[in-house]
């Protein structure tokens, strides 16, 4: 195996420049380090980490935990959320993914395995885990739930907002009888859609129907049989806010199994935009947070803090915005 000494040697200088250059220190001339990593490429060099570990006392792993990844995160949702924090996560570090419900022991959460903590927070039962990942040290970011807490970085979207400018949207395109398939009981997402939806109808002075209050946990399965007991009530909905597009498309195909044309007799909002979301049949109308952005934005807010742990945490914010397509008609 290639060693940081055997480049030294063909590069004429001490192995500590060597160790330096390809680390990035800024300490070495630029002319210099890419000498070193041109000849480091040349010889195939590939890097202990194991060594590497010994010496910097870091584990140049980055942990991304969800609040379960078996109940209530969508595989678009893990996607993306992944998709935005490798696209900023250094090829050095390694990147685990897990679910707190899954962690038995906290104390197998320590600084010697982990450099850094993102955690993609879905409820309020997460705040042991991050208030021990706080405790211990592990610099740490949560993402998507809004904090209470301004000691800890925090990058989330306005759930609240975005739902209720979608159904100010289909209020306006004339509907009154406006339905609501609920997400995942116990996540915060579920209630802050589920405010936003009743933010709006109070606001546009529409009454609170508790028939078209549906029962649903983000899966595409309970979005079809909770769409399916809309359709069965005597007074149906002309409108229906899915509080995620999975359960959308299960809504649409229900609508479809019960000969009920989207959007000529019900129309659906969805929320997340997901890729499949684009190609449903009709084009689903939905509320876009960007997981991807947001995750990209946490990550490297991580790498702020791994580099300068004295940056002051903050909270941010990253927009929803309505995707208007073809899943909404005049009421």
């Amino acid at each position: 195996m290639i060693t940081i000494k055997d480049i030294a040697r063909v590069a004429g200088v001490s192995h500590t420049t060597v160790s330096r250059a390809l680390n990035g220190n800024p300490l070495i001339k630029k002319a210099t380090r890419d000498k070193i990593e041109r000849i480091a490429a040349e010889m195939n060099y590939v890097p202990n980490y194991s060594a590497k570990s010994l010496v910097t006392k870091r584990s140049f792993t980055i942990g991304l935990f969800f609040s379960s990844i078996e109940q209530g995160t969508s595989a678009s949702f893990l996607v993306d959320a992944i998709k935005g924090i490798t696209h900023i996560l250094d090829e050095n570090y390694n990147l685990t993914v897990n679910g707190i419900d899954g962690v038995h022991n906290f104390s197998n959460i320590q600084p010697q395995r982990f450099d850094g903590i993102l955690v993609m927070s879905q409820s309020d039962e997460d705040n042991a885990f991050i208030y021990h990942v706080k405790k211990i040290g592990i610099p740490l970011v949560v993402l998507n739930r809004q904090l209470e807490d301004p000691g800890i970085m925090n990058v989330v979207a306005n759930d609240r907002e975005g739902v209720r400018e979608a159904i100010d949207y289909a209020v306006q395109q004339g509907h009154r009888k406006l339905a609501i398939i609920e997400g995942k009981p116990g996540f915060k997402s579920s209630s802050e859609r589920k405010q936003g939806f009743m933010d709006s109808l109070i606001a546009n002075r529409l009454g609170l129907n508790p028939d078209y209050f549906a029962s649903g946990d983000y899966s595409i399965e309970s979005g079809y049989a909770a769409m399916t007991a809309l359709l069965g009530l005597e007074e149906q909905p002309t409108a229906v806010f899915c509080s995620n597009d999975d359960m959308a498309i299960g809504a649409m195909n229900a609508c479809y199994a019960h000969n009920t044309n989207v959007p000529g007799q019900i129309s659906l909002i969805g929320f997340d935009d997901i890729m499949f979301s684009r190609y449903t049949n009709p084009a689903l109308t939905t509320v876009r947070k960007p997981i991807a952005e947001i995750s990209e934005l946490g990550m490297t807010m991580l790498i702020q803090l791994l580099q300068q742990p004295d940056t002051p945490p903050q909270q941010l914010f990253v927009r929803t915005s309505l995707v208007v397509r073809d899943t909404v008609a005049g009421g």
